[in-house]
């Protein structure tokens, strides 16, 4: 079976409010973005998002994509890169170096193909992708909620790639595409904690699920709402200190809103209680206390998600 979809970015003013997404059909299709990005971060997010969302598959993947920025340093530019150490012909780095490698990543051991449609031509697919890129773009813009979609049926948003926040706005220049070739690979896809450089591989599942809980409390995860939506299981619930029950899209668009804090976090316990269910218990501290956190985490297609946490004020 081949899954065919389309990938797409936009950015208001590049740079600007920026936006991607991919779609399949209304059921299947995810969307994220910055507040600040380009439009080829955007696109290139937009492919990691996809291929991420479907490692789980063993199925080929037709991507359409209309950007021959992203097609070409996939199929022509990258290995020359990453031979020069992520340096361009000229010597001068290679520009959003951070999501190329996060891709470079993504494809390993994936069976895809690229093929390059024209943007804003009637395409289906690729008119159903821009609108749902827009539509997040123009929401950071507007600040109103951002339509992060249902993600692969079954999976929410679960296992999309995180970001940090956009990396600086680049204008990398566009080499145009005839007929791009296919690429293949045959290994497995390996667990990529987020891309973080600075995180030691968890060796085990209690430690992954603490480097994911950490994750979540990071101020630069937590102000990314995508980043948010791969961590949490797509039917994650929250009852917060309030007592207000939360559900996924209301805590990723609540955080999307705010100006995160440093939390300090200390693990209190970690408990299997069913064979893809661990218990965590830790305490945290802010600027308005401290407080007892408990957080069940449930494994999904090999991939640890949080399906439900609440937290109570320590007096």
């Amino acid at each position: 079976m081949t899954i065919v979809a389309a990938a797409d970015g936009s950015a208001l003013g590049n740079p600007g409010p920026a936006g991607w997404a991919w779609y399949v059909d209304d059921n299947t299709w995810a969307a994220g973005g910055w507040p600040h990005g380009t439009n080829n971060q955007g696109e290139l997010m937009a492919v990691i998002d996809l291929l991420d969302s479907t490692a789980h598959l063993d199925d080929d993947l037709r991507i359409l994509c209309d950007s021959q920025y992203v097609i070409n340093a996939v199929t022509k530019w990258m290995p020359g890169w990453k031979r020069k150490g992520w340096r361009k012909a000229d010597g001068k780095p290679v520009l959003n170096r951070e999501l190329l490698e996060r891709l470079d990543r993504a494809t390993t051991g994936r069976r895809y193909t690229f093929e390059w449609v024209k943007g804003h031509a009637g395409h289906e697919l690729n008119e159903a992708a821009d609108v749902r890129a827009r539509a997040v773009a123009t929401a950071y813009q507007n600040g109103s909620p951002i339509p992060i979609g249902p993600g692969w049926p079954g999976r929410g948003s679960e296992g999309r790639p995180a970001v940090e926040p956009a990396p600086e706005p680049s204008g990398e220049p566009v080499t145009a595409v005839s007929a791009p070739p296919a690429s293949t690979a045959t290994t497995a896809p390996q667990l990529d904690l987020f891309g973080d450089d600075d995180i030691v591989a968890p060796t085990d599942d209690h430690q992954l699920v603490e480097t994911l809980e950490r994750e979540l409390l990071n101020p630069t995860v937590r102000a990314d709402s995508s980043r948010v939506a791969a961590i949490l299981h797509s039917e994650f619930e929250e009852i917060g200190s309030s007592g207000r029950l939360w559900s996924r899209d209301a805590i990723v668009n609540e955080l999307a809103g705010q100006q995160p804090e440093r939390i300090d976090f200390e693990v209190l316990g970690s408990e299997l209680v069913a064979p893809d269910a661990i218990l965590l218990t830790a305490r945290t501290s802010d600027s308005r206390g401290s407080a007892l956190r408990s957080s069940l985490w449930l494994r999904v297609d090999g991939r640890w998600r949080l399906r439900f946490h609440q937290g109570t004020p320590e007096s």
